[in-house]
């Protein structure tokens, strides 16, 4: 198993700073010991216009054995002999991806200790390879996993028998890379896809494999157009690993994107939810993933609220039951007047709503939107969607997205639902969200929730000119939450209703104000409401590319 890397170089900048990089000394040969074999680096040429590194691996079929990764799901046939004759020896696999991060581990981080400035240098590269398995898809999917990264591939098929060419190929190929990188993007490249290529790892792949798929594609992959099948194929098909990869390489692309850390939008889970089935009723989580970290907990909690909290005393006085019911009641009553059938939960949380709206005969298909893929995973669990019967399952999705993106997957819905949502974003990215939810989207109806600034003053354990919780933005008194709708809803052809959720204090108002907007015609105003009707329809709203603000907190 054979490897090699070039570079071209000048006399300012030497061909043999690729020493320097990879740590190993240009006039010597090393030998490295591994769990399946020995690894020899050695330079076959080495000058101030080219330089080459090549690594060999000496796999010793036996070793392999050993190690019990000769037969099974993601190794070789389960045939006695295909125990000992196979290709390992000879093609490029996960055995040298393992190989070439042992051997050059500093390189592959970028670290170069006498010379800091070579590592984050680009430079010209050229690595070949003599035989690189490729299942299904031939040098077509070489050209699709590399091509993107920036290199130009020649992927030549090996022939199964050069003396029988009727035979046709194998499944190997010579390939060759050029391309000018940095020489730790390469083995990151290398690392991940030499084994995406096989299809197959020698070892078993466990949950720490997320981690180091994450790791060597930091940078890159989560932009990679063929992410999907990387990610699928570097951990074996295993759907549960697949799925956890997926969501953090999404968290990582929507960080990136507004620049700010991937944790900084994965804030929206409490610690130790409780269960909230489907029909109503809550179960502990005793059977909670061990793996959860700690995070804020939601705004105006429905359980165990936090002592000095506004929600904790608004539960103590019995008036109506927690707010965050009535809140979720007034939802329900306001969607049951427009008749929708297919609704989205944007801001899903945990997924509380969803339960709820689940429990209606009437609704045919539930959407769950989060920024958090900690949020959707405890969402998923309390809901038990793994316990559902089929059909039950078939009317519910959990989505991981940014509500200040527009997204083809939200359009055509009869009702959208953000409850406690907009609070949560700073106001310059609330016309992101608008746009996206009623420019692009465009549910026939939308619930709209947010805190009445005003009640606060009626909870004596709010400190004046706090906000109800650490992650809001913002809180809107009535006047300038109904500005704000009647603007929107004039924007973009909706009218709009407004209710008070909660215990309505003569003064102040109740402690939750909801907006109901209804596209192209007036919606059905309750009691006590204030209607706004508007004539104009534009809906040539400039697109935006925002990126998202934090995660929607029920």
């Amino acid at each position: 198993m054979f490897v090699s890397i070039s570079t071209t170089g000048t006399a300012g900048n030497p061909a043999s700073d690729l020493g320097f990089l990879l740590h190993k000394h240009p006039d010597k040969v090393q030998r490295f010991t591994t769990a399946h074999g020995t690894a020899h680096v050695f330079y076959p040429e080495s000058g101030e216009h080219m330089c080459t590194a090549a690594l060999l691996l000496e796999v010793d079929p036996a070793a392999l054995l050993r190690q019990g990764r000769g037969k099974g799901r993601s190794g070789s046939p389960d045939l006695a002999l295909a125990e000992y004759v196979n290709d390992r020896p000879y093609a490029a696999s996960s055995l040298l991806a393992v190989a070439l991060r042992t051997v050059f581990r500093s390189a592959m981080k970028g670290e170069c200790t006498h010379r800091p400035e070579l590592p984050g240098r680009a430079m010209p590269l050229r690595i070949s390879l003599p035989a690189v398995p490729v299942a299904g898809g031939g040098p077509a999917l070489v050209e699709r996993l590399f091509a993107p990264l920036g290199w130009q591939v020649e992927a030549t098929p090996v022939p199964l028998d050069e003396s029988f060419p009727e035979w046709g190929d194998s499944r190997y190929v010579r390939l060759e890379l050029t391309g000018t990188l940095r020489l730790a993007d390469a083995l990151q490249h290398l690392y991940v896809l030499l084994p995406v290529l096989d299809g197959a790892k020698h070892y078993w792949v466990a949950p720490d494999e997320v981690d180091k798929l994450l790791s060597a594609g930091q940078g890159w992959l989560a932009d990679h157009p063929e992410r999907a099948l990387i990610t699928r194929r570097y951990l074996s098909r295993r759907y549960s690993l697949t799925r956890l990869a997926m969501e953090r390489l999404a968290l990582a692309r929507l960080a990136e994107a507004d620049d700010r850390e991937a944790e900084e939008l994965d804030n929206a889970v409490p610690d130790a939810p409780e269960e909230v089935t489907t029909d109503g009723t809550a179960a502990p989580a005793a059977d909670a993933a061990p793996t959860q970290v700690q995070a804020q907990a939601n705004a105006e909690p429905t359980a165990e609220p936090e002592p000095g909290h506004p929600a904790a005393d608004d539960e103590a006085t019995g008036r109506g039951g927690p707010l965050a019911v009535q809140r979720r009641t007034a939802i329900l009553a306001a969607l049951a007047r427009t008749g929708a059938a297919r609704v989205l939960d944007l801001g899903c949380g945990q997924g509380e709503l969803v339960g709820a709206l689940l429990k209606e005969s009437r609704v045919t298909e539930v959407i769950g939107v989060d920024v958090s893929s900690r949020a959707l995973t405890i969402a998923a669990r309390r809901l038990r969607l793994d316990r559902m019967s089929e059909r039950q399952a078939s009317r519910v999705r959990l989505l991981q997205g940014a509500l200040t993106y527009t997204d083809a997957r939200l359009k055509g819905y009869d009702a959208a639902v953000l409850c406690e949502v907009i609070e949560h974003l700073d106001l310059p990215r609330l016309p992101a969200l608008e746009y996206a939810v009623f420019g692009s989207a465009r549910p026939a109806a939308v619930v709209v929730t947010t805190p009445n600034a005003e009640y606060n003053v009626r909870w004596e354990s709010l400190p004046a000119g706090h906000l109800r919780h650490g992650d809001h933005r913002f809180e809107w008194s009535r006047a300038e939450f109904t500005a704000w709708a009647a603007r929107v809803a004039d924007s973009y052809g909706y009218t709009v209703a407004f209710e008070p959720v909660g215990p309505v204090d003569p003064e102040v108002g109740a402690p939750t104000q909801l907006a109901h907007f209804h596209l192209g015609e007036p919606a059905a105003a309750p009691a006590a409401a204030v209607t706004t009707t508007t004539t104009t329809d534009r809906t040539d709203a400039p697109s935006n590319d925002l990126a998202p603000e934090g995660s929607a907190h029920r």
